[in-house]
């Protein structure tokens, strides 16, 4: 009779069991029809309306730079090095001697070429009177016609050797010159990598020193064809470009911009095939002898953009090398393609193809947004002020 009531209990607790799990799948069904009849909801995401606008911003090149005359100190002869009469850095003027080589050996060429000099002298006034004699001898019918031509012919070579003794005194005096090594300019000293003693000549590839002319410092920097070709389609000529180029700026490695202005003076005229890069040369003042030769820097060259479209950096997206905004249509986002132009220091793009005045885009966020996403337009935001940006 027990075992009856136990096997009651338990159907109609399994009974009990199903009919809720029946009742919790229809209350499922009926919340997953119900969400499905419901509309997509719109995501809230700061947007802007693309605008037009004059943008004036810097864009900075890698720069070199150097002395208006740097030149390297080669001897012309060969010899030992007994004199080093400068130190490194040195401010030097023009003619001032900076080295003496060993001067013994060519002292006894010069020497010996003022002696050959007098032999040959002596030799010419022998032979001015070997010639005088067979004169009055040939006018008295004492000698022939041909002893006096030999007589003068002798004092032809006697006066030809006299030149070629003088010739070699002045090649023997020279050579002792450039003993003296002397600065060919004013300018500072660069390294002194040779020292009293050690054997210098002509083929010397690194030279003694460097004279560095710094009064005025020239900056070398590379602009690309496409900045060129902007540049010449504005102004209608190369030439008119390099008169009408603004004042530029150098930045020094210390990041802080050199007091003096710049001014472009030449280009080279021929893109680098290999870079599709022109060289320019920028001049600079340097009274305080702050700019070093061989040192680095940037040239800040500025940069006007007129009635442009321009998006913050923050905007945009990338994606295999192509930059991407999310243009809203129809509340939805869509994503578009743009053609950008980097004008600051990161934070701003101009807009050369991809959007058109009054586009509405969104802003900030973008990393979140999906394609065709519903937007939920925010209060719209400006541009950032574009800055001094890097050239890639």
């Amino acid at each position: 009779m027990h075992l009856v009531h136990i096997l009651i209990f338990l159907a109609v607790l399994v009974m009990g069991c199903q009919s809720g799990s029946s009742e919790e799948a229809m209350a499922d069904s009926h919340e997953s029809h119900a969400a499905a009849d419901d509309p997509e909801e719109a995501i809230p995401y700061e947007t802007m309306r693309v605008e037009r606008k004059n943008v004036t911003s810097s864009i900075y090149y890698p720069a070199s730079i150097e002395g208006r005359q740097t030149v390297k100190l080669i001897p012309r002869i060969e010899g030992y090095l007994q004199k080093v009469m400068v130190k490194e850095g040195a401010h030097v003027k023009r003619g001032q001697v900076l080295f003496v080589m060993d001067q013994a050996t060519y002292k006894a060429e010069v020497n010996v070429a003022k002696a050959n000099v007098s032999a040959a002298r002596a030799e010419v006034s022998n032979s001015h009177l070997n010639v005088d004699s067979k004169k009055k001898l040939y006018e008295k019918n004492i000698i022939s016609e041909f002893e006096l031509r030999q007589a003068e012919n002798q004092l032809k070579l006697a006066e030809a050797q006299l030149e070629q003794n003088l010739a070699q005194q002045e090649v023997a005096q020279t050579n002792l010159s450039y003993t003296t090594i002397k600065s060919p300019s004013d300018g500072v000293v660069g390294r002194l990598p040779y020292h009293v003693g050690d054997y210098i000549g002509p083929a010397m590839t690194d030279g003694l020193t460097t004279i560095a002319d710094t009064k005025e410092m020239y900056i070398y920097f590379s602009l690309t064809e496409r900045d060129i070709i902007n540049r010449i389609t504005q102004y209608g000529s190369l030439d008119k470009m390099i008169e009408a180029f603004p004042s530029i700026t150098l930045k020094l490695t210390n990041d802080m911009d050199y007091a003096e202005k710049g001014r472009v003076e030449s280009m080279s005229g021929v893109l680098d095939h290999k870079t599709g890069t022109l060289q320019v040369r920028a001049a600079f003042p340097n009274p305080d002898g702050i700019l070093l030769s061989g040192g680095t820097g940037r040239v800040a060259i500025p940069m006007e953009y007129k009635d442009e479209i321009v998006i913050p950096r923050q905007a945009t997206f990338e994606i295999l090398n192509q930059v991407y905004v999310y243009k809203i249509v129809d509340g939805r986002a869509k994503s578009v393609i743009v053609d950008v132009i980097s004008v600051s220091d990161g934070q701003n793009y101009v807009v050369n193809n991809g959007l058109s005045e009054g586009d509405v885009i969104i802003s900030k966020g973008t990393g979140f947004v999906r394609e065709n996403m519903m937007i939920e337009p925010m209060e719209q935001s400006e541009p950032i002020e574009p800055m001094e940006q890097d050239e890639p």
